[in-house]
């Protein structure tokens, strides 16, 4: 089942003093379908992150039309966009942005605070102590980021995406800053918890090795979305 369509996206830039507008994207049209893993690749400045972007509800495009689920994002404002990146959406960038004062399972459910059902919020506690032992961070509840390595606090990151239980899984570069043990370690992470959750997964890498274990693999080139495999 198709869960994400996009027709004809494109994303240009006014350029200063009246000069011509830089386009980014030209005229992308793709399906995916729920629960399918992709990969973008592509050269740096080729407007990969700009594209995620578009599709995580953080950028809007300036032609074209997105569809999440039959729903038209461009009919959204920002407010039912913000609420909408938080039912459905997770966000995995290379820096893994938890907060310092805050111990490992805090910085899980921080997505979860804008739900006001205490019920639903006593479940998102279990749930993160299932997801952290699943990543072997178990024993690591209550210590704070500092006291985590690299690897470890991506994989904090990578729950505390899941933790809404979204529809829709987003990485930006999520290997990037990590040694090659640790980066094969989170490719793994993120391809069984895309198996076991049925999240679709959109990856942006440089990584060549990371893109191969994506079910597809498109390339950006020249802002046209090229399927490469």
């Amino acid at each position: 089942m198709t869960l994400l369509r996009l027709t004809e996206v494109s994303k240009r830039y006014e350029a200063p003093d009246g000069a011509e507008a830089v386009p980014i994207l030209r005229n992308i049209t793709v399906e995916i379908g729920s629960g399918d893993s992709v990969a973008i690749i592509g050269p740096s400045g080729s407007g990969k992150s700009t594209l995620l972007n578009i599709i995580g509800t953080l950028d809007r495009p300036t032609g074209g039309q997105v569809l999440l689920d039959g729903q038209d994002l461009n009919r959204l404002d920002d407010l039912q966009l913000a609420a909408l990146r938080n039912r459905q959406i997770g966000f995995i960038f290379q820096a893994h942005h938890l907060l310092p004062q805050c111990t490992v399972l805090e910085n899980v459910l921080v997505p979860t605070l804008a739900n006001k059902d205490a019920t639903l919020r006593n479940s998102a506690v279990e749930r993160a102590k299932r997801l952290l032992d699943k990543v072997g961070l178990g024993a690591r509840l209550t210590h704070p980021p500092g006291r985590l390595s690299g690897g470890e606090r991506q994989r904090v990151a990578v729950v505390r995406a899941f933790i809404n239980q979204p529809k829709l899984l987003l990485a930006d570069e999520p290997t990037g800053a990590l040694d090659r043990a640790s980066a094969q370690n989170l490719a793994d992470l993120l391809v069984a918890l895309n198996k076991e959750e049925g999240v679709m997964l959109i990856v942006v890498t440089h990584a060549l090795e990371l893109a191969r274990r994506m079910g597809r693999v498109f390339e950006l080139r020249d802002g046209r979305l090229v399927d490469s495999r």
